[in-house]
């Protein structure tokens, strides 16, 4: 080995060594240090390999220190000389994408809208591909289900048009919704034969039952029914998301022509289409146009924080039903597809058989605080937990049955931090049967007989379906003011009664102590939830409103 190789070797080794040493936790703890580094990552000339290679060590150094606002805006510095915009992009994905573990990233803003201007610039040389490309890119990063259903804060519900400004700023994202319109008006509904109507849904059917065999009772509907996962022939075309976009955006492709084949047929057959869930198939249904056809698609929860609603075409859906007021409000915030169109928005609960529900309760239920599904980080059974712990320090009697299976601990970190600190919670709680695991059940009804108090610990819910059921029951509701929607015109707080709702685990657990101090108060307030519950959202004052609707009533 020559004498200016080994010199080489040794100047890129004190190179190495001086890189660690100025980018480690310790020394990126001075400002004076941290500024130093934002001057050398602006400084000009610098290659861009070397340039990013630098600001990802000042980058992690900074992370580490529990910095990632510091960490956000040095890198940004660096960002900003980058020549090439894709290697931009890819940098700024890379380090959001490591500020998630510490909450919303400072650098998603800045990732998505050099994601989003490489997807503009792509569609206007007419290269559709290479758009989707990096919308997708973006999309992955705005609607990480770590920012919205693994923990107990969502960006998007805080601020929903702030948080999605630069994804609604692009001409590639608004041309996914664009309005493509329909070849015919509406028709009327038949008068000398049965409507015609086509329910659909991908594999969920529990919200959706009591709404088909009404239909299908009712001698003036001629109903079909739609599951894709029923045959598995064309679930493959519910999953090429990109395809999708492509379709939209080249505005025809074998794709489509596929989508065309598998679903006109049952448009054309159709006069009423109702889709449940605004996922996939809202999406697929809107890629066709429906003629003369009415489209009515069911909005429940989740969609809100994902990206389908984004892809729906709103020409082409006549009425969006909601499931609570506050839901519709995210969702008009967050679409603003939705918000300028013509379509018809309506709010109606969940199809329930709530007089099922009513049986006598056991001896115990009266100290019996009951919570319904916990597979959910929302769900926050923690926060039922500290309830618990309140009221025993009253009197021991108190217990906690949660019905439901457990959640997806393992689905993402996240998930699994959460369920660790609760099995931490109960560690001494389950084993003396103060906090009851039942897991998941066929006969709910009957697990709601042991429950004289229903909670709702979530911190969002489209509705709650397990409480109310809980309330029919005659347990009485204790309601946690959901977090997500707390404060607004429409949340929790104008669902349900104001007698129902609490803001934290001690003023549940002293409305708790108060119904449940003596037999007749407590069996007195669970027959004026069970009574408000049946008279305000049973199948049987429900069911008018989706015959309006599918009739096509306002």
């Amino acid at each position: 080995m020559s004498a200016g190789s080994s010199a080489r070797r040794a100047a890129r080794r004190s190179l190495e060594r001086a890189l660690r040493l100025t980018t480690s936790p310790r020394a990126l703890r001075s400002g004076a240090l941290t500024g130093l580094w934002k001057v050398v990552l602006a400084a000009p000339a610098i290659p861009d390999r070397t340039r990013v290679r630098l600001a990802d060590a000042v980058h992690a150094g900074l992370l580490r220190t529990g910095r990632p606002e510091r960490a956000a805006r040095t890198s940004a510095v660096a960002a900003a000389r980058l020549r090439d915009p894709r290697l931009r992009a890819t940098v700024l994905a890379r380090q959001a994408n490591a500020e998630l573990a510490d909450g919303t990233p400072p650098s998603l803003a800045a990732a998505v809208a050099a994601e989003l201007t490489l997807a503009d610039a792509a569609l206007a040389r007419g290269d559709v591909s290479g758009a989707v490309t990096s919308v997708q890119a973006a999309q992955r990063r705005l609607f990480d289900r770590r920012l919205h259903f693994d923990r107990l804060t969502s960006p998007l519900a805080d601020a929903p048009a702030e948080f999605l400004a630069g994804w609604h700023a692009s001409t590639a994202v608004r041309a996914l919704s664009a309005p493509r319109g329909r070849s015919a008006s509406v028709a009327a509904a038949p008068v000398d034969r049965p409507l015609r109507l086509l329910m659909v849904t991908y594999g969920n059917h529990g919200f959706l039952d009591l709404i088909r065999r009404h239909f299908d009772d009712r001698p003036d509907v001629e109903l079909r029914f739609l599951d894709p996962g029923e045959t598995g022939t064309h679930v493959p075309l519910m999953g090429k998301s990109q395809a999708m976009m492509e379709h939209v955006l080249a505005g025809r492709s074998e794709y489509g022509d596929a989508v065309a084949e598998w679903l006109a047929p049952q448009v054309e057959w159709a006069d009423v289409v109702f889709v449940d869930w605004c996922a996939a198939l809202a999406v697929l249904f809107t890629l066709i146009d429906p003629g003369s056809t009415r489209v009515i698609v069911r909005l429940h929860s989740f969609e809100a924080f994902a990206a389908w609603p984004h892809l729906v075409d709103y020409t082409r859906v006549d009425d969006m039903i909601f499931v609570s007021d506050h839901l519709r409000d995210l969702t008009v915030a967050a679409v603003p597809a939705l918000a300028a169109a013509d379509t018809r928005r309506h709010v109606v609960s969940n199809a329930m058989d709530l007089r099922s529900y009513r049986r006598p309760k056991t001896e115990d239920a009266r100290f019996t605080l009951g919570l319904v599904g916990i597979k959910a980080v929302a769900k926050d059974p923690r926060w039922a937990v500290e309830v618990l712990r309140e009221l025993r320090a009253h009197d021991e009697r108190y217990r906690l049955l949660l019905i439901g299976r457990d959640l997806d601990a393992d689905a993402t970190a996240d998930s699994r931090r959460y369920w660790d600190g609760f099995l931490a919670d109960i560690a001494e709680l389950e084993p003396s049967g103060a906090v009851v695991r039942l897991g998941q059940t066929d006969d709910v009804p009957g697990a709601l007989t042991e429950v004289g108090v229903i909670l709702s610990s979530s911190v969002r819910e489209s509705f709650h379906c397990g409480l109310v059921e809980g309330a029919a029951s005659g347990a009485v509701p204790v309601v946690r003011d959901w977090p997500f929607f707390a404060g607004r015109p429409a949340s929790a707080r104008t669902l349900f009664p104001a007698d129902w709702m609490v803001d934290t685990p001690a003023e549940a657990a002293q409305r708790i102590l108060a119904v449940t101090a003596t037999e007749d108060s407590w069996r007195k307030a669970g027959e004026e939830a069970a009574e408000h519950a049946v008279e305000t959202w049973d199948w049987q004052r429900v069911k008018r409103e989706f015959d309006q609707i599918v009739a096509g009533g306002n």
